[in-house]
């Protein structure tokens, strides 16, 4: 039985990193700013490391208090039958809405198919409502938060750098900020928790209480100074490029940030550089950056999405009862997830990858930078609170937020219909699925 469960939940797993990992790269892809193959790599590495390091908080919320426990305590083997059924309709949902190209929420999926086996188990009283009202105030805030703070984010940048008459100048003067910026975000949230095992070290030699951020705001400062240093230079090296070339092309024109999508005013870019504005490439490496933190975020958030209900029964089977409150998560069921994750999205993760770095409005590296810092914030906060958040909702926001300061004209309604009603149907789809595989299994077996 445990083996059959880790298959279920790799298999899960396995649905999501093709479904929703493609969010983490998506916009990254869709600017051009890296190429898929890259996008596949990056993301991997990254998925894995977050659901390893901090997996946890999430899958110990779902385990726990979506089903109300305390009244599955005398039946324990019809909780397991339960979570069994979380895991199949959860990668069966996943697995068509990806074959369609659409980023749904594998939060939705796993929450409302717990809510279903649970309630045709017990009766409705079984459902901690508490936790689902917690969860849904969440995803509603979710893609407000996010496109808030991409929309920012992003009129800041399109006022004091892009449309200003010398752009590299400018950039030069924000270049500080913007490292500041994109490090500053990720270090507060995750740095303390990675730098606490230093922090108890340095304390252990020394004798001395260094407070728990003074090593992460060390490490950040440091950080923020390299790339500040590293950007200068990249900067300056493409700025002497460019001039070299505008004189050599009797003054033709670079094409506007703007817009990267060929004009007859404006050059098609080439394969070898589909970038050609030096402010947009230097954009390009901010993205790529924020695009891991999105991949970081993402796997600390949404892997307990898939082993949630594999822990839920590890703990079971060894125990003799259904956890109640908090749960220790074995680290191979964290590694089993993290390695699902990362073969879905290798095999499977190209369709939602078009559909969010394409589909939605034309991006280019500043706004998808700005999209996905706004991505990452949201979700790493709600990792930290073990708030089961979408990442595919944190990102459409985003990139919702970015087209409301560019144009409104510039969103692609239609697309966003399509994303907007996989995400309404997802949870009764998800349900009804699980009430239905839930009635069928206690037939057969109980």
């Amino acid at each position: 039985m445990p083996f059959f469960v880790a298959l279920l939940a790799f298999y899960v797993a396995w649905n999501l990193g093709a479904n929703d990992v493609a969010n983490a790269m998506g916009t990254s892809v869709g600017s051009k700013a890296v190429t898929l193959k890259q996008a596949l790599i990056i993301a991997g590495v990254l998925e894995f490391t977050g659901a390893v390091l901090f997996g946890h908080e999430v899958t110990e919320t779902l385990a726990t208090k979506i089903a109300n426990p305390a009244l599955f305590a005398a039946t324990p083997q019809i909780f397991v039958t339960g979570m069994v059924t979380v895991l199949i309709s959860c990668g069966v949902w996943l697995q068509i809405a990806t074959s369609r190209g659409l980023p749904v929420s594998s939060s939705h999926a796993v929450v409302g198919a717990i809510a279903g086996f649970s309630w045709v188990a017990l009766g409705v009283g079984a459902i901690d409502w508490s936790s689902i009202g917690l969860i849904t105030i969440g995803w509603i805030l979710t893609p407000l938060i996010s496109g808030a703070i991409a929309a920012l984010f992003y009129s800041q940048i399109k006022h004091w750098i892009l449309d200003q008459p010398n752009q590299v100048v400018q950039l030069q003067e924000w270049i500080p900020w913007l490292s500041t910026l994109l490090l500053g975000v990720f270090g507060v949230i995750v740095l303390p928790s990675l730098t606490e095992p230093l922090t108890n070290f340095v304390i252990e030699q020394t004798g001395f209480n260094i407070p728990a951020y003074d090593i992460p705001l060390l490490i950040g400062a440091v950080a923020a100074v390299g790339l500040t240093i590293i950007s200068w230079r990249q900067l300056g090296d493409e700025g002497d490029e460019g001039d070299e070339e505008d004189e050599g092309d009797e003054g033709e024109l670079l094409p506007s940030p703007q817009s990267l999508i060929p004009s007859p005013q404006s050059p098609v870019p080439n394969p070898q550089s589909p970038i050609p504005n030096p402010v947009e490439k230097l954009f390009a490496r901010f993205q790529l950056l924020s695009a891991c933190f999105v991949a970081f975020a993402h796997g600390s958030n949404d892997v307990g999405n898939a082993i949630a209900p594999l822990a839920a029964i590890v703990y079971i089977n060894r125990t003799g009862s259904v956890p109640t409150d908090g749960i220790t998560i074995p680290l191979w069921i964290l590694i089993l997830g993290g390695a699902g994750i990362v073969g879905g999205l290798a095999v499977w993760g190209k369709e939602v990858i078009a559909t969010i770095g394409e589909n939605i409005i034309a991006l280019q590296p500043s706004s998808g930078f700005c999209a996905e810092l706004a991505t990452a914030t949201t979700i790493l906060i709600a990792s930290r609170l073990g708030l089961p958040v979408s990442t595919s909702h944190a990102l459409v926001g985003g990139v919702v937020g970015i087209g409301l300061v560019q144009n409104l004209n510039s969103i692609k309604f239609q697309t966003l219909k399509g994303i907007a009603a996989a995400w309404l149907i997802t949870i009764p789809v998800s349900a009804a699925l699980s009430a239905a595989i839930f009635t069928i299994a206690r037939i057969l077996f109980f």
